[in-house]
């Protein structure tokens, strides 16, 4: 047998060995739910202590895939229930995740749902009752997630986004970056699935059910917003910035990202150093990346020596992200270092702003992300602002009150988004403040 070489792996260990794992509570049981269950089930001094599935039976065919026999998931409508389906070591399900948010005997717990809503619902929640939370829900985080981060650290828990997601993953080379002072040029990642903004669900239901997918989830890669949004993600942890409105999205290959991403005064498409973007070329995908510079030029040999490029820009690649495999390790990290992979800053940078897919008439009520109404487009937070835009968090359910055409921006001339939503009620409060800032 290895032995295990990082320190992380030893505390689990430790804990494990000592009949204290650390207890996970897990909201939504979608693709990357289940992937989470099954992951749980195989990392030494984590457990899986509840799962909230609005289809609770989805959850429990999670349990049962991840090994566990069928006595060992119970159903639990109450936090007290959840509480002694933990005790009695197995598995509570039940169908609303801000009951597992108000269970006592969970450390940490991870939204997975993927709604702005509901994730937002759930992390005030589970901040509420002392709990640390994992941000795998993008669409929420950059919606109001400066305002969630700032709830938990006056609750004295952790915020923080997912590890292995690609905003989290491009993160590290950004992180390793700065820590041997270089400079981060432009950071994002490839893109994993063909560009095809005007996609609909209906297009892709074969290719979905070949993959375990759902067909909405799935057009969310492919139209660009998912894209869209984890660039965002990066920019308002980091301060970097789309370069333009959508960004360039080059067709730049592995080799070529270090001559293509960089400024023009050098041959690149971009107008400043400190973007995110995305490439669409290939050797990029499933990978993210982060180009760098240095102004000395025996460290420019070193690199060239060591074969990160030619120079003078160079390509850190880490050229693959495990999304769901990987997010246990935050929910160790909070518990265990209260440590937090992947944080907003205080202040917005960038937004997605929301595009209509196909003609909007007024009386419309918008879908989910993914779907046929509307898709997510990247740009900077003041571009935003200036534009009146929606952000994208906010379109569910929002209403049309004049005509929009395909391609076009929804704003709040044209939209009203849902007053009844909390998401909407705190971005809505941000919004006031950033305004009251701007006018100083």
């Amino acid at each position: 047998m290895i032995a295990g070489v990082s320190p992380l792996v030893a505390e689990l260990k430790a804990r494990a060995e000592a009949g204290r794992p650390v207890t996970i509570g897990l909201a939504g049981c979608g693709q990357m739910g289940t992937d989470i269950v099954v992951q749980l089930a195989r990392m030494p001094g984590l457990r899986l202590g509840a799962v909230a599935e609005m289809r609770p039976p989805q959850a429990k065919a999670a349990a049962t895939l991840a090994g566990f026999a069928a006595e060992q998931t119970v159903y639990a409508e109450t936090p007290a229930a959840i509480d002694a389906a933990i005790e009695q070591g197995r598995i509570a399900i039940t169908s609303e995740p801000e009951t597992l948010a108000r269970a006592g005997r969970l450390d940490v717990v991870i939204d997975a749902t993927g709604n702005p809503n509901t994730g937002t619902q759930f992390a005030l929640t589970a901040i509420a009752h002392g709990k640390h939370i994992v941000m795998l829900n993008v669409e929420a985080d950059i919606t109001i997630g400066r305002h969630l981060h700032e709830a938990a650290r006056r609750a004295g828990v952790v915020y923080t986004g997912a590890a292995g997601d690609e905003p989290a993953a491009a993160l590290e080379l950004i992180g390793f970056a700065q820590s041997i002072g270089l400079e981060v040029v432009c950071a994002g990642k490839g893109k994993n699935n063909p560009l095809k903004f005007d996609a609909v669900p209906a297009e892709y239901e074969a290719e979905a059910a070949a993959r375990n997918m759902n067909a909405r989830m799935l057009v969310e890669f492919v139209d660009g917003s998912k894209t869209m949004v984890e660039m965002v993600a990066i920019a308002n942890c980091t301060g970097l910035v789309p370069d333009v409105p959508g960004m360039h999205g080059p067709a730049a290959t592995r080799d070529e990202l270090a001559s293509v991403l960089i400024p023009k005064e050098h041959g690149g498409v971009l107008s400043r150093k400190g973007c995110v973007d995305y490439s669409i070329g290939k050797g990029v995908a499933p990978g993210v990346f982060c180009i760098v510079t240095t102004d000395h030029p025996r460290l420019q040999e070193r690199m060239i020596d060591l074969k990160v490029g030619k120079g003078p820009y160079f390509t850190l690649l880490r050229p693959y992200h495990l999304t769901s495999m990987e997010v246990p390790l935050s929910a160790a990290r909070a518990v265990l270092h209260q440590q937090a992979d992947m944080v907003p800053l205080e202040g917005p940078v960038a937004e997605a702003v929301t595009l209509a897919k196909r003609d909007l008439t007024p009386g419309e009520i918008l879908g989910r992300i993914g779907e046929t109404d509307y898709r997510a487009w990247a740009m900077t937070h003041a571009q935003a602002r200036s534009a009146n835009a929606i952000p994208l968090g906010l379109a569910q359910g929002a209403r049309v009150v004049k005509p929009v055409k395909a391609g076009e921006r929804l704003t709040y001339d044209n939209c009203v988004p849902d007053d009844s939503l909390i998401v909407t009620q705190i971005r809505r409060r941000l919004d006031q403040q950033d305004a009251r800032l701007h006018a100083l």
